[in-house]
């Protein structure tokens, strides 16, 4: 960390302070989220920057945030599987209920799409974001800053493997373990209520195939075996039930994920507010503290949507900065697989050659993919800005992601620094391209 930058680096690490023990748990569309919200937007007006706020609808529990229903769907299945050998018009209730919950599994809690959000209880959240314009008013493209205020429930399976953080290996074995076991059981006893149902429903119509399955002897035997294999489906469908701790109060507390992000993203508008010399010529900076990521990328979805016939997505760039706390690990997330969505090559490479700049070395060589959910680069990369994600933190299921036990206590001030001297240097690396190329928009190759 630079020496002349130590200031910016201790504030920010007061302000993830600040989140995690004053604030706390900040749910999407909680009122720890609010709080923390106008908190940022307070910070922004002591530098003389008045921030605007924009609410959004979000149904925190339609998307990532409610996989604890598809447990249940499990659980419920294999107990009606003991009905259905008796009764088999429960068979076609139990295809529909399964198809149902796949669907939206996968496109809304891995897809991230919005279809389902009007069946589940709403709330209100908040964007809040303010602009640093050069003293002439005059732009001709924008930097925008963001990191996201919302914290996760609070991952159990995560949580518990705290018990062997001085062992890694067996925390992730104990963790994912469990996880795999239960999503295995959950679509085994989903596909095969569904397969029962297609198979019922064609034998129904005559379908020749239907009698050659029915009397043939592994069906025969498979019918046999589900008066055990639902037991079993059911413990691992519980471990589903268990992944996502509803409780509020036991939710991640989201020191690194993500004070981090918003701490970092203030202090450099700040750095430019303080240094008007350093700021990038012809350049507009934007603080964007987004809500509701957790929930499903909600806030960018909004902030995107919000804003996408005026100048605040026209040339814009976007570093989106989400937890930088582990030394070890710093990175840029150049793609969300399961969105499959590719982020801005030209930033990662400016960001790559600031690690080699500053001697950082990761054990992720500085470059990961997302490899499941999703950051708030997607958003942003569809409505036509450069994105990527910047990070510092360990990609594995670790006992303090996502959980209550993620405390500013866990990582250093000086991590956070080096994060803040990064992306300094990444904004300088655009205001050279800008200079030289103008804005290409998203670069995918």
């Amino acid at each position: 960390m630079k020496e002349e930058n130590r200031k910016y680096a201790q504030e920010a690490y007061d302000i993830v302070k600040y989140a995690a023990k004053e604030v706390g748990s900040r749910l999407p569309g909680s009122e720890g989220e609010k709080k923390y919200a106008d908190y940022m937007g307070d910070k922004l007006r002591e530098i003389g920057i008045e921030p605007k706020q924009e609410e959004f609808a979000v149904s925190p529990r339609s998307a990532i945030g409610g996989l604890s229903y598809a447990g249940w769907v499990g659980v419920i299945l294999s107990g009606l599987v003991y009905i259905a050998l008796g009764i088999s018009a429960v068979w076609y209730a139990m295809a529909f209920i399964a198809a149902v919950a796949v669907f939206w599994l996968f496109s809304c809690c891995f897809l991230y799409h919005t279809w389902s959000d009007m069946f589940f209880p709403q709330a209100i959240s908040q964007n809040t974001y303010g602009e640093l314009v050069p003293p002439d008013g005059k732009y001709d493209y924008t930097i925008i800053l963001s990191g996201h205020t919302d914290t996760s429930w609070c991952w159990r399976h995560s949580e518990h493997s705290y018990k062997y953080k001085d062992k890694p290996i067996l925390g992730l074995l104990a963790t994912y373990i469990k996880v795999g076991f239960g999503a295995v059981c959950f679509f085994a006893i989903a596909l095969f209520s569904i397969f029962m149902g297609v198979l019922l429903t064609a034998n129904h119509f005559n379908a020749e195939w239907t009698y050659v399955v029915l009397k043939s002897p592994f069906f025969q035997d498979l019918i046999y075996a589900m008066h055990f294999i639902p037991a079993v489906t059911a413990l691992g469908s519980f471990f589903v039930v268990m992944w996502g701790d509803p409780n509020g109060k036991n939710a991640s507390k989201g020191a690194m994920d993500n004070a981090t992000g918003c701490a970092l993203s203030y202090e450099v508008i700040k750095y430019f507010k303080e240094n008007p010399d350093k700021m990038p010529k012809n350049c507009r900076i934007v603080d964007f503290n987004c809500g509701s990521e957790e929930a499903g990328l909600r806030g960018s979805m909004a902030f995107a949507q919000e804003h996408k016939n005026d100048d605040l997505t026209k040339n814009a760039w976007n570093i989106n900065i989400d937890s930088v706390a582990d030394e070890d690990y710093f990175e840029v997330v150049i793609k969300d697989d399961w969105q499959n969505c590719r982020f801005d090559t030209d930033l990662e490479r400016m960001f790559k050659e600031s690690f080699n700049e500053f001697g950082i070395e990761s054990k992720t060589k500085g470059c990961i993919h997302n490899p499941v959910g999703g950051c708030d680069s997607t958003p942003m990369t569809r409505a036509g800005i450069k994105s990527v994600t910047f990070a510092a933190q360990n990609p594995m299921l670790t006992y303090y992601y996502h959980t209550w036990r993620d405390t500013p206590e866990r990582f250093s001030m000086e991590t956070v620094g080096t994060g803040f001297d990064v992306v300094l240097n990444v904004i300088d690396k655009i205001a050279d391209f800008q200079d030289k190329n103008g804005f290409n928009g998203p670069q995918k190759k």
